[in-house]
């Protein structure tokens, strides 16, 4: 929204000295649809709150980090307001960039918040970033291919269940794969599937001391399950696949089962983009009755930097943007199904949103099983469930996702991968300073 200039010959003195008083913040997004909307309904917000002015400024999700992270580290005071991840809040908070949410108001219902995503968004009992859309991950599945197999689908599957069901749906003369998973290299695509995945099998990224923990049984058991069953029953040339291109071939009917982000529900159910939108149906990200899944936790959320000069003005924008009221005024323009979601209990209460999305208990129900704060079958030092929050983990994450990824593609062995891994790992967490 750009600011309004005013004539004296429109307005009057008193107009213009309110103009004059009036504080602007500045608000750091991402360029997804959800914000773009939010954007274009903030005149409640300034109706409401005539005295705050909003100025934006919308990125690429790349930029949008690279700036955001380069602004708050050296404490630039761009921005009052930014969209972050789920990864950024520990640490951030950790290191005092972030205000403490505080001042939402006494309506704004905090403890309304869905307890996974507000555990990843708080450090030491506080909350430093307020959600705006939230996702877990879940199995989505043919349930015409799944009948045909003799099989069905439980709600909370295994990973054993997943393998036999692959095999029996896999017709590679019909084109059709029996499962789609992540396989293109990068710390929030590959690793982000396999991080999930191997805290179903009991494995860990780094031990109480900050060991790292690739030579051990539980990563070699992850690792070779899923390129097995990758290659027995995955698509053709899977180490490019993302989350992206999974999306197309479930949507084009060549999966007969797809494990990713429980925002994809939307998308392989509308008949408008999916030849088998009356076709799909839900389950729990798999286990190994371990006691956790394979499934992770995310959220794009707003944060106030710790050097803006407006907090009181951000914290005002930033409770309208996540409170009940804002998700009644999405549904009211555009519809229930519309909602940012996986945010708020109430949401998923609601018999009308319940009614727009019929995958919303499956959603609510994967994110609820998914705790970062205690993300792995044995502890660990780290906070998050498909990421290690620590400023290391991007670069390291996309590492070893690269050679995660050509141990898929044939270019390399399962342990000639992890003992790789287990090395980078080793080297980045001595220079970091994390073990001796």
């Amino acid at each position: 929204m750009k600011l309004r200039t005013f004539t004296l010959g429109l307005f009057s003195a008193s107009a213009l000295a309110f103009a004059a008083h009036a504080e602007s913040i500045t608000i750091a997004t991402v360029n997804n649809g959800d914000m773009v909307r939010m954007q274009k309904l903030t005149d409640d917000f300034t109706a409401t709150n005539p005295d705050i002015q909003l100025q934006w400024v919308t990125l690429e999700e790349n930029v949008l980090r690279e700036r955001v992270t380069t602004d708050i580290a050296t404490k630039g005071g761009q921005y009052d307001v930014m969209t972050i991840g789920t990864y950024e809040v520990p640490i951030w908070a950790k290191q005092s960039w972030l205000l403490p949410l505080d001042k939402l108001g006494d309506d704004y219902d905090v403890k309304d918040i869905i307890p996974a995503i507000a555990g990843g968004l708080s450090v030491d009992g506080k909350l430093y970033a307020a959600p705006f859309y939230g996702e877990s991950s879940f199995v989505m599945y043919r349930k015409d291919l799944m009948e045909k197999a003799g099989l069905q689908m439980p709600d909370a599957p295994t990973w054993d269940f997943i393998k036999q069901a692959a095999d029996k749906m896999t017709d590679r003369a019909n084109g059709v794969n029996g499962v789609c998973l992540r396989g293109k290299a990068g710390w929030g695509e590959n690793m982000a599937f396999l991080t999930a995945m191997s805290n179903s099998f009991g494995a860990r990224w780094f031990d109480e001391n900050w060991k790292p923990q690739f030579d051990q049984p539980e990563w070699k058991n992850t690792l070779q399950f899923y390129v097995d069953l990758m290659k027995a029953d995955g698509p053709e040339g899977a180490s490019s696949n993302g989350f992206n291109e999974n999306l197309a071939l479930f949507q084009q009917g060549k999966c007969g089962m797809w494990i990713d982000a429980t925002v994809a529900a939307s998308f392989v159910s509308d008949p408008k983009n999916s030849t088998v939108a009356d076709k799909v149906g839900y389950a729990l990200a798999p286990d190994n009755g371990l006691g956790k899944r394979g499934n992770w936790l995310w959220a794009w959320s707003l944060a106030i930097p710790a050097g803006t000069q407006k907090a009181d003005a951000a914290q005002k924008f930033v409770s309208w943007a996540t409170s009940k009221h804002y998700a009644e005024l999405v549904a009211s323009k555009e519809g229930w199904a519309n909602v940012p979601p996986g945010t708020r209990s109430s949401l998923y209460a609601n018999p009308e949103y319940q009614k727009a999305a019929p995958f919303a208990k499956m959603t609510l129900d994967s994110i609820n099983s998914a705790d970062p704060t205690h993300p792995t079958v044995k502890p660990v030092p780290y906070v998050g469930v498909q990421f290690v929050a620590i400023p290391e983990f991007q670069g390291l994450g996309t590492t070893v996702g690269q050679l995660f990824s050509a141990a898929l593609a044939g270019q390399s062995s399962v342990d000639d991968a992890l003992k790789q891994a287990q090395d980078a790992a080793t080297a980045t967490m001595t220079e970091g300073g994390y073990i001796k």
